[in-house]
This record gives C-alpha cells, sequence and structure tokens, in this order.
C-alpha cells in the first residue's frame, strides 16, 4: 500500500540524508559554545527580543537561553542541562564530546559502518571508561577541596573573586552537612546584592532574610524559644459575599471593631499559652495587634514568602500552619536564636535552629556582575556538594581524557569485529576536550595533545595534562587542577547517551505546518 495519504502533510527525510542533517545540526551547537571551555574560554553576549544583554561563559546557559528550534540541538541542550542539575559543571564539556562522537562516527558511516555498529561500539567504550576511573581517583582534603572548586570557577571572574566565591561556598556546604556527609543544598540560600565588590560576600550560619520585624519595640534578639509558622495571617478577614448592613445605633459599629480585636487578641493569647515567642506570616499582621504582641513578648514578621516559610519549617523543626486557630502543639517550632541585624542599611532577619542552614549574601557592583556572581555561586556549590558527599577527585587539564583514551586503545585491541573502529572513534574523541583547550589558549591543538599523550606514556602517568600558561605538559596534580569525578563521569554518560539516541534515528517527520492569518478586529457596528 502507498504511505501517501498517510504522510501528505508530512516532510520526511530518511537513511543517511536524515542522518546527516541531524549531526550537522549537533555539529552546530557544539561550535557555538566550543570557544568558552576552560580558563581561557571566552565570553558569549546574549541578547532577548526587549534588548536586554547578558554577558557569560557558561555553557547551559548559552544554549538554554539561545531560542533553538531542531529537535536534535534541543537533544544536546536537555544533556547539558542534565549536567548541570547533576554535577553542576561540565556543561559545555558534554556538548562539545558529544558533538566530537557524532563527527567521527559520522567518517566511520562513509566508510560503510552502521550506525547500529557505531552504537554498540560506543556503549562498549563508556562502559570501559567508567569501569576506569578508579584508577584515576585521589581522596581530597580540605585544601584540595578548596582547588578543587576554584578549578570549576577557571574562566570566570578574576583571581580574587574564585578565591572568595570557592570559600564561601565550601563554608556554606560544611554548615549544613550531616555528619554521615549527606549535604541538602535547599537548606543554603542565596541572596543578591547590588553595591559593594565581591570579596564582600560572606556566609551566615542559619537562614537569613530580607525582613525586619513589624514593630521596633519588639525586641531585637531572642534566644532558645517557640516559633509559629503561618501560611496565611493574624488579620481580620474580608466578607466574601454582598452583605448589607442597616447601622440603626451609633455604637453598633464601634461593637464590631470591638469583636473583631477580640478574636484576634484571643489567637495572640493561643499563642502565649503554648509559649510561642516568635511568629512568621505569609500574609499580613493587623495593626491592632502589633502593640499587643509587643506587650506579650513576641517577635512578629509578616508577609514572609512561602518559600523561606518553608526552609524555616526545616530549620526550625516546625510544621506550616493556615491559621493560628488551627495550630496544635505539634506544628510549633524550637528556634536557638532569632535576631534582627543591619548590614549596608538593610535589615536582615537571622534565624537558627537545631536543622542546619546557611545563608550567603552574594554582592555585584552592578546588575550584570551579581547575576554573573550567582551563576558561578550555583556552580561552585554544586560541585562543593559533591566533594564533602563523595570527596574522591581527578586531574582536569584534559589529564584524565587523555589517560582514558590511552587505555581504550589497548581495549580496542581485544574487541574483533567493526566495533574495534567504534572504540578507537570514541578514544580520539573524548581527547577532544584537550584540543579544544589548547585552542581557547592561541595554543596548536594537534601537536599539544600529542605531546600530552606522550608525556604520559614515557611517565607512565595519569596526571599529565596541559598546562595552558605555558603550552605545555604538566602534572595537574602539582598544580593543583582538580575536579570531582562525578564531573567527567556524568560528562561521559550524557555525552553517549545523546550521540548514541541521534545515531539510532534513520528517519525525520516533520509535520507542515499551515499558515494561520491572524483574527482580524471586529468593526464598531
Amino acid at each position: 500500500m502507498s504511505e501517501a495519504p498517510i504522510l501528505k502533510d508530512t516532510t520526511r527525510s530518511s537513511g543517511r540524508e536524515a542522518l546527516q542533517k541531524n549531526i550537522q545540526a549537533a555539529m552546530a551547537l557544539s561550535e557555538a559554545i566550543r570557544s568558552t571551555l576552560g580558563p581561557k574560554g571566552l565570553d558569549k553576549l546574549l541578547i532577548d527580543d526587549d534588548g536586554r544583554t547578558l554577558v557569560t561563559n557558561d555553557g547551559v546557559t548559552v544554549l538554554e537561553t539561545a531560542k533553538v528550534e531542531h529537535p536534535v540541538a534541543k537533544m544536546m541542550i536537555n544533556a547539558s542541562s542534565t549536567q548541570d542539575r547533576i554535577a553542576k559543571d561540565g556543561t559545555t564539556s558534554t556538548v562539545i564530546l558529544a558533538g566530537e562522537m557524532l563527527q567521527n562516527a559520522w567518517q566511520l558511516i562513509l566508510q560503510g559502518i552502521h550506525p547500529s555498529t557505531i552504537a554498540r561500539g560506543y556503549r562498549k567504550s563508556e562502559q570501559h571508561v567508567l569501569e576506569c576511573m578508579h584508577e584515576l581517583l585521589m581522596k581530597s582534603n580540605d585544601e584540595i577541596r578548596k582547588t578543587v572548586v576554584k578549578t570549576s570557577l577557571a574562566g570566570k571572574g578574576y583571581n580574587s573573586m574564585q578565591e572568595i566565591i570557592a570559600n564561601v561556598s565550601l563554608d556554606a556546604v560544611k554548615m549544613v552537612a550531616e555528619e554521615d556527609n549527606s549535604v541538602d543544598i535547599s537548606k543554603i540560600k542565596l541572596i543578591s546584592q547590588t553595591g559593594g565588590k565581591v570579596e564582600d560576600s560572606r556566609v551566615f550560619r542559619g537562614l537569613m532574610l530580607p525582613k525586619k520585624r513589624i514593630s521596633s519595640d519588639m525586641e531585637k534578639e531572642v534566644v532558645n524559644g517557640k516559633i509559629l509558622l503561618v501560611d496565611g495571617g493574624l488579620e481580620n478577614k474580608n466578607v466574601s459575599t454582598d452583605l448589607k448592613l442597616n447601622v440603626t445605633s451609633v455604637g453598633v459599629l464601634e461593637s464590631f471593631r470591638q469583636e473583631e480585636r477580640k478574636l484576634l487578641f484571643e489567637q495572640v493569647d493561643k499563642m502565649v499559652k503554648h509559649g510561642i515567642t516568635v511568629l512568621a506570616c505569609r500574609e499580613s499582621i493587623d495593626d491592632d495587634v502589633k502593640n499587643y504582641l509587643t506587650k506579650v513578648g513576641i517577635q512578629a514578621f509578616r508577609r514572609v514568602a512561602r518559600s523561606d516559610l518553608n526552609m524555616l519549617a526545616r530549620v526550625c523543626n516546625a510544621r506550616l500552619v493556615h491559621s493560628v486557630q488551627s495550630s496544635s502543639k505539634n506544628d510549633i517550632g524550637e528556634y536557638v536564636v532569632s535576631k534582627n541585624v543591619t548590614m549596608d542599611g538593610k535589615d536582615f532577619w537571622i534565624v537558627e535552629g537545631e536543622g542546619k542552614a546557611a545563608t550567603i549574601v552574594a554582592k555585584g557592583s552592578t546588575v550584570d556582575i551579581i547575576g554573573e556572581v550567582e551563576r558561578c555561586f550555583d556552580d561552585s556549590l554544586g560541585v562543593s556538594v559533591q566533594l564533602i558527599e563523595d570527596g574522591l577527585v581527578v586531574c582536569g587539564g584534559g589529564a584524565s581524557y587523555v589517560a582514558l583514551a590511552r587505555r581504550l586503545r589497548r581495549y580496542a585491541e581485544t574487541i574483533p569485529g567493526r566495533e574495534q573502529l567504534a572504540v578507537e572513534a570514541y578514544a580520539d574523541a573524548i581527547e577532544v576536550i584537550v584540543r579544544v583547550l589548547a585552542e581557547n589558549a592561541g595554543i596548536d591543538p594537534i601537536s599539544t595533545l600529542l605531546d600530552v599523550v606522550a608525556e604520559q606514556t614515557n611517565t607512565n602517568s595519569d596526571q599529565i595534562g596541559i598546562n595552558l600558561e605555558l603550552g605545555k605538559p604538566q602534572n595537574m596534580a602539582d598544580l593543583g587542577v582538580l575536579e570531582p569525578q562525578g564531573i567527567i563521569k556524568q560528562a561521559l554518560i550524557g555525552a553517549t547517551e545523546v550521540a548514541i539516541s541521534i545515531l539510532r534515528i534513520d528517519d525525520v517527520l516533520w509535520a507542515k505546518q499551515e499558515m494561520t492569518m491572524p483574527d482580524l478586529p471586529e468593526e464598531d457596528m
């Protein structure tokens, strides 16, 4: 039967033509961010439809901000986003590796190798390099962790900026780390402030919110008390239905108001009965009870965001309630200290509880700089979490990729058939990191790669990478160029998955989009 009636409104490309177009799209995306890799990488200027600009060399930011229509390119971006979510670094490497794997696969396809054969070879290569990773691992200590976090920030900002962000991030992660070294990164809050230098950024123990107590007469600092978190307010509720009241006496309206105040005071009395000394509400707190709260010694805060209330609940082991009336003893949390502080003319509320929490105050001189600082903190916090939880690192500067490629080539000799060519192509592909690092530093990429491979072989060392300052091979452990093993591991997994997925596509069906006319405004009759 003919397929024309089924696909009459569909544009179709299949076979080698479809694969070629898909690989071209993947390579175009890879080339777009290739120049951002490494400490010598360059920045990208992104301009949106409203003319707003963003300068960054963060690969995932560039990819997610750009408008991409091709479905294969979107697959690459998804792989980069997954890398960012899991490892927080290595997003550019993932896309470059995937692009190089596809380019090498295309050369094999031109030689008559079937895509399924290449996919099987790539899968075997992935499994082998992951098994070999343990041979490259080193344990970290505090000094190494600091060096690793700084390495993750290479190419982003200046040296003193990298230093302070690395120190602050590690301190914040240590503050929330549990005894088993597990870390809940949601317990770390980041507050951005425009004005001042990046070096003024600091970390505080506990949860810090840009809030001020509702009355300056309330205690500025209270310790070792109970806290109630309300996902609502302490105020008079407006009547939702339409009612008409006939006031026949002058005192009727005032009696209504007194009754409303009485109900509010009863809620405060309930809090006093339960020993509550701090109240935080998502909505407003009526001015009628402000003085009464002060009188009974309750420190109160209003219009606290729900996300902040949820963090407070974790810090103080409390439960979020809808109203004061519905609260019970089981909903009440405990805090160690609740205090108001003023920094740079701005008021903050700091809460410390049994649950661990930390707050980073990031500073920058302009909006653009503070945006880049936030992205740097996002990366460095993710890397710091990996270091605390895992503690295992590998050499950077392309050393680990070259070491794995050397092992792959020896492994390829044991594989019969055409899959051996795919394994060798995979080994060539993962060496692209050294070549791109050299390119971005203005060094000859081929000579650099050959020098690194020769030095590793001659010295029998897996720690030899490229020193971009000298343009020569050098021991990366001695230079302090290290990174968490999870970054390289996830980059290889993500790149291999997306490359194999694209290789297995042999048919692309594009549904034709019908042109539609916009609705015209109706004319006035």
